[in-house]
C-alpha cells in the first residue's frame, strides 16, 4: 500500500524504454498537485463514491503500457479530493472470458436490490463479449467495501442489441420513480434503461445528439438551481470541433420523468472550452445531506487526437486528471440555466501566499518579479480602449516561449493559446481555445491554476473554464502582463504557490 501525496506517487523505477527520473527530482514533469497515475497509463475516470469517510475513485489503468493492451480498474481513496492514497487494482483485466473492463460506474446498493446484501458495492462495466466481441454490460461486485471486485457472471446483464458503440454505463437511483436508471453511450445516441435489481435492464427511451460526433461517458443528475428551480442535467463527452465547439463535456438542462429526458434547448452547452477535459465525471458531495445544490467534477487531462505525445513517458507514466471542481446550476435569464465551476476549496489549504501586486497600468508588457511552475494566480483586468490584454505564463528567459491567457476585445472572446510553448498537439489544430465573451463590460476576472504540465483557467467565477495540457521547459517560469492597442489595468493580483 502506497501513500500518495497531492499527486499520485511514483516509485522512480524504470518503467519505460528510456531512463526514468524520480519524482522527487526538480527535473520531473510529475504534477505538483494534480492526480497522476503512479506509473504506466491512465485514461477515463470512473465516478467516485463516498464510503466509510472517504471518496473511492476508480480509473482505467494499463500496467502493460506502452507495449501491451487492455485496461483494468485501479483504485485510490481520498478524504478531501486533493490528497490521494493508492489502493492498487480493484478489477483486474483478463481474469474472465470477457477480457478487460472498460468504463462503467459504481453504486452502493443500500437496500440490497441485487440480492448481494444490503450495502453491497456494485459496478456495472462495459466489456467486450467473449462470444461476439461486442460491447456489453457486466456486473461486478465487492464484498470488502470496494477494494476488490468479483465478476457476478460471465453473461452480460445488458446484451448488445446490434450496435457498434454500446458502452460507458452510468447508474443512478431515481427516488421519484423508485428504480435504477442507466444511461449508455450508443454512437450518437444516449440510451436510457431501467431496472429494479441491477441485473435485469429494460430499454425505455433514447436521446439523439447532433453535430458532436460519437458520444461517450454519459452523465445524468438532478440539480437545484440558484433560483430554487430543480433541473435535470444530461452530460456526455463529445467532439464538437467540426462545428467550432469544444471536444470536452457537452450538457443539456431539462426534465426527466423517469422514462425520457426533455431538453430546455436543443444546442448543448459546454462545461470546459479547453483541449484536455475529456471522459469527465460528476459526483455527489458525500459529506453533505443536500446532494442537489452542488456537485463535484473532474476529467482526464488528455485528448484522443494526441494521447501518447507526452515527455512524461521518459519518467514511465502517462496520465493526469484535472483538479476537482465544485459545480452549481445558475439561472441565466429567459428560462435558461448553465453550470458554473469553481476550484475545490481544499486546494487553498495546500497553497501558501507568495506574492501580491497593486494596480499596474500596462501598455505593452510588464514582467512580474515572480517565477514558478505550480501556483494559483488571481487577477482583475479592466480597460477603456484596448485590442488584446492578458498574461504570458511559463515564460522563458528570452521571452520566446510562453502560454497566453487573455481577452481579445477585437474578437470578443477569451482564450488560452499554447502555440508558443511545448504542447502535445503536433498537428497545429489544437493550439488556441476560445469562448465568446461580453467585452462591453470592459473587465474580466481570471483565476488560473498552473502546474508543471497544465493550465486551468476560470473566467468570471467559473462561467467559462479552459483546461489544457502544456509542456514548457521546466525552468520556463516567468510571468508577463501585456496589453495591445491601448492601456489595461491589472489589479488585485495574488499568487499562491503550491507546496
Amino acid at each position: 500500500m502506497i501513500t500518495i501525496g497531492v499527486a499520485a506517487y511514483y516509485s522512480g523505477k524504470n518503467n519505460s524504454p528510456e531512463e526514468a527520473t524520480p519524482s522527487h527530482s526538480p527535473l520531473t514533469y510529475r504534477a505538483a498537485y494534480h492526480f497522476t497515475t503512479p506509473d504506466k497509463w491512465k485514461n477515463d475516470p470512473q465516478r467516485p463514491i463516498y464510503l466509510d469517510g472517504a471518496y473511492h475513485y476508480y480509473y482505467l489503468y494499463n500496467r502493460d503500457y506502452p507495449t501491451g493492451n487492455g485496461t483494468e480498474w485501479r483504485h485510490a481513496t481520498s478524504t478531501d479530493l486533493v490528497y490521494w492514497k493508492d489502493e492498487g487494482i480493484a478489477i483486474p483485466k483478463y481474469t474472465n472470458p470477457n477480457g478487460d473492463p472498460w468504463s462503467g460506474s459504481v453504486v452502493v446498493d443500500e437496500a440490497g436490490t441485487a440480492g448481494l446484501g444490503k450495502g453491497a458495492i456494485i459496478a456495472i462495466v462495459t466489456e467486450p463479449s467473449a462470444d461476439s466481441g461486442q460491447q456489453e454490460q457486466y456486473l461486478w461486485y465487492s464484498t470488502d467495501r470496494g477494494y476488490t471486485f468479483s465478476a457476478y457472471d460471465n453473461a452480460p446483464v445488458l446484451r448488445n442489441p446490434g450496435t457498434i458503440d454500446f458502452r460507458d454505463p452510468k447508474i443512478i437511483w431515481d427516488d421519484l420513480s423508485g428504480k435504477w436508471i442507466m444511461v449508455l453511450a450508443e454512437g450518437t445516441k444516449v440510451g436510457f434503461y431501467e431496472s429494479q435489481n441491477l441485473k435485469a435492464w429494460h430499454y425505455i427511451s433514447g436521446f439523439v445528439t447532433e453535430n458532436i460526433g460519437i458520444v461517450e461517458c454519459p452523465d445524468l443528475y438532478l440539480m437545484h438551481a440558484d433560483d430554487g428551480t430543480y433541473k435535470w442535467v444530461l452530460g456526455v463527452s463529445a467532439n464538437g470541433t467540426s462545428s467550432g465547439k469544444p471536444n470536452t463535456y457537452a450538457y443539456w438542462t431539462g426534465d426527466f420523468d423517469g422514462k425520457a429526458f426533455f431538453f430546455d434547448q436543443k444546442e448543448p452547452q459546454w462545461l470546459d472550452y479547453g483541449f484536455d477535459w475529456y471522459g469527465a465525471v460528476t459526483f455527489e458531495d458525500g459529506t453533505s445531506s443536500d446532494t442537489t445544490h452542488h456537485r463535484y467534477a473532474f476529467a482526464w487531462m488528455n485528448n484522443w487526437e494526441y494521447p501518447h505525445t507526452t515527455p512524461t513517458l521518459r519518467e514511465g507514466f502517462n496520465g493526469m486528471d484535472s483538479i476537482v471542481r465544485r459545480i452549481e446550476l445558475k439561472q441565466a435569464g429567459e428560462g435558461r440555466y448553465h453550470l458554473v465551476s469553481e476550484p475545490l476549496e481544499a486546494l487553498s489549504q495546500i497553497s501558501q501566499a507568495a506574492a501580491a501586486y497593486g494596480p499596474i497600468v500596462v501598455n505593452g508588457s510588464e514582467k512580474l518579479p515572480f517565477t514558478g511552475n505550480s501556483y494559483e494566480l488571481n487577477a482583475d483586468i479592466t480597460w477603456s480602449e484596448v485590442k488584446n490584454a492578458g498574461l504570458r505564463l511559463r515564460e522563458s528567459a528570452d521571452k520566446i516561449h510562453h502560454v497566453d491567457i487573455g481577452v481579445s476585445v477585437e474578437g470578443r472572446y477569451t482564450y488560452v493559446n499554447r502555440a508558443y510553448t511545448g504542447n502535445p498537439d503536433k498537428s497545429g489544430n489544437y493550439l488556441e481555445s476560445k469562448a465568446l465573451f461580453d467585452v462591453s463590460k470592459k473587465k474580466v476576472h481570471l483565476r488560473i491554476f498552473v502546474d508543471k504540465t497544465s493550465v486551468e483557467v476560470f473566467i468570471d467565477e467559473g462561467s467559462v473554464v479552459y483546461s489544457s495540457v502544456i509542456f514548457p521547459e521546466l525552468f520556463d517560469q516567468g510571468i508577463t502582463l501585456f496589453s495591445d492597442g491601448g492601456s489595461a489595468i491589472f489589479s488585485n493580483i495574488v499568487i499562491k504557490q503550491f507546496r
